[in-house]
This record gives structure tokens, sequence and C-alpha cells, in this order.
């Protein structure tokens, strides 16, 4: 179980740092989106291992990648490119 563990930890910090290099202007805190990445894969394990029990090392780790790239896809911003501004400050718009 230690072993599965580590390893979901180690899933989790990779797919981090993957996303971080990817898109790093799109994430709000280098800190958060790094301790998000193995806590929710460690979790994702832990769920998955209580759930069906000892001896399915592969499912287990099949969800602490997907749980791990659910939660940071969560943290994803939208790019500032399709960020709106308000209707106010467009202009030659008036307000009544």
């Amino acid at each position: 179980m230690i072993f599965e563990a580590l390893g979901a930890v180690a899933i989790g910090l990779a797919i981090a740092v993957f996303a971080m290099r990817r898109l790093p202007d799109r994430f709000p805190a280098r800190g958060l989106t790094l301790a998000t990445g193995p806590v929710a894969a460690l979790l994702g394990a832990l769920l998955t291992r209580s759930i069906l029990g000892p001896g399915h090392p592969v499912q287990v780790m099949l969800a602490a990648v997907a749980v791990s790239a659910a939660l940071l896809s969560v943290l994803v911003r939208p790019p500032r490119s399709r960020l709106r501004r308000p209707a106010a400050t467009l202009k030659g718009h008036r307000t009544a």
C-alpha cells in the first residue's frame, strides 16, 4: 500500500509539473498547483483502494491520474485574450 501511495503522489506531482510547464499563465499560483496535483492523486488512489481492496494496482493508479487531472483542471483560468471587458468600458458605448 505504501508503494501505491508514493506512486500516486509521484504521478500527481508529475502531472502538476507538466501542467505548469505547458500552461504557466493559466494557473493561479504555482504552489497551489504543485500541491493540488499530488494531494488529488493520493486522494483518488486511497479512495479507489478502499473501494476495490488490495490487488488492483493498475486501477488505483488510473484513478490517481484521473482525479489529479480533474482537480487540476478546476484551477485552470481562461486565457487573457478570451476575457471580456465590461460593457461600460468599451469605446463609443453610451450609458443611460
